[in-house]
């Protein structure tokens, strides 16, 4: 999660919703739960997430599609404005090339965020995407909280 207040962004937090070992329903209550837990400890004013690639596993897609699903739901239902990146979006927004590598974009968190140091791979991808909102042309949000 990241400040915007113009032009101006700083580090909030980032971690990572773990949903652990179980069926799917199960592992999809604790993403919902997780997000709501973030949402209400952090109050965002808006958030941005990737738009899901396809994988070369169908199942691993389906899966994705299901989380991703049910994090955007959780962002819709707390009445947050939800806008949606592709990978190459969030490169070229982030690093200046859509086709960065993720020590790249990693590297230029650090420095858009003054972090002390680099984040985490995970970390790097949810930040760079909340970023690439904050950059965006059509941006909501220029002073607030985006997930």
């Amino acid at each position: 999660m990241i400040e915007a207040s113009g032009t101006k962004l700083s580090y909030v937090t980032s971690g990572c919703v773990r949903s652990g070992a179980g069926d799917l329903p199960t592992r999809l209550r604790v993403t919902l739960a997780g997000l709501n837990a973030v949402i209400s400890a952090h109050a965002p004013a808006a958030a941005a997430v990737e738009k899901v690639f396809v994988n070369a596993n169908p199942q691993s897609t389906l899966a994705l599609g299901q989380a991703r699903g049910t994090a955007i739901c959780a962002l819709v239902m707390a009445g947050l404005p939800v806008s949606e990146y592709t990978a190459l979006q969030v490169k070229q927004s982030v690093v200046g090339n859509g086709h960065a590598a993720k020590e790249q974009v990693q590297e230029m968190v650090r420095r858009l965020l003054a972090l002390p140091g680099a984040p985490s791979p995970d970390a790097a991808d949810a930040l760079a995407c909340a970023i690439c909102h904050a950059h965006s042309g059509g941006v909501r949000v220029r002073k607030g909280r985006i997930l």
